[in-house]
């Protein structure tokens, strides 16, 4: 793989990950209300999700997924329908503040993060079109297949993380200003809010 190809993927990886989404939103909404080790375990979930979409894209099974009508609606309301519950349950919460006591959770509390960041991850169809149409554009067919696999996977793998992780400790680090009485409320209407619409606006996506 020539260095300009991989430097040319990255500022796409980079743009891709940088974007905030669904998954950034729930990494920074379990760092408030759950410390960062589960906020961790969500990105871990989310990271699992969106390398497993890479993997078949690169591959060539993304391109039978991508375009198949039935299995591209099913996977997108199916995120869909996910997203809205977790804003319906933001939204019905009648928790008024949050507290410091829930840094260690059980083992079960971060398998949880974990299944939350992998259902968000893997929720979004678009994601298997965006790393259809990319690699085409990098991969050298004369070159390993396998050694590029292993270079674009660890690439995204290192971005993705580094991201998510951020929007985790964001959320830690303004969790003060959430522990105030009253503001928990507040944080779960405005999370509630931004989940509905990304579950709205995930349902009115197509594969094109």
């Amino acid at each position: 793989m020539q260095l300009d190809t991989w430097i040319y993927y990255t500022l796409a990886i980079l743009v891709l990950t940088a974007s905030p989404g669904p998954s950034s939103l729930l990494c920074l909404s379990k760092g408030v209300s759950s410390g960062f080790r589960s906020a961790f375990f969500t990105a871990l979930g989310s990271l699992t999700a969106i390398t497993t979409i890479l993997t078949l894209s690169f591959t060539g099974l993304g391109v039978v997924i991508a375009s198949s009508e039935l299995v591209f609606n099913i996977i997108k309301w199916c995120g869909a329908a996910y997203l809205i519950w977790l804003g319906v349950q933001a939204l019905r919460s009648k928790q008024t503040d949050f507290t410091k006591g829930n840094a260690e959770q059980p083992t079960s509390g971060y398998l949880s993060a974990f299944a939350s960041g992998f259902i968000v991850g893997s929720s979004n169809p678009k994601a298997i079109v965006f790393f259809t149409a990319l690699f085409p554009q990098f991969i050298d067919p004369s070159a390993p297949l396998f050694t590029q696999y292993i270079v674009f996977a660890s690439t995204f793998v290192v971005f993705e993380l580094t991201w998510l992780v951020f929007y985790g400790l964001l959320g830690v680090k303004t969790s003060n200003w959430l522990f105030v009485k009253g503001r928990a409320k507040l944080f779960n209407r405005l999370t509630g809010g931004v989940f509905i619409s990304a579950g709205v606006m995930l349902s009115a996506t197509s594969r094109s």
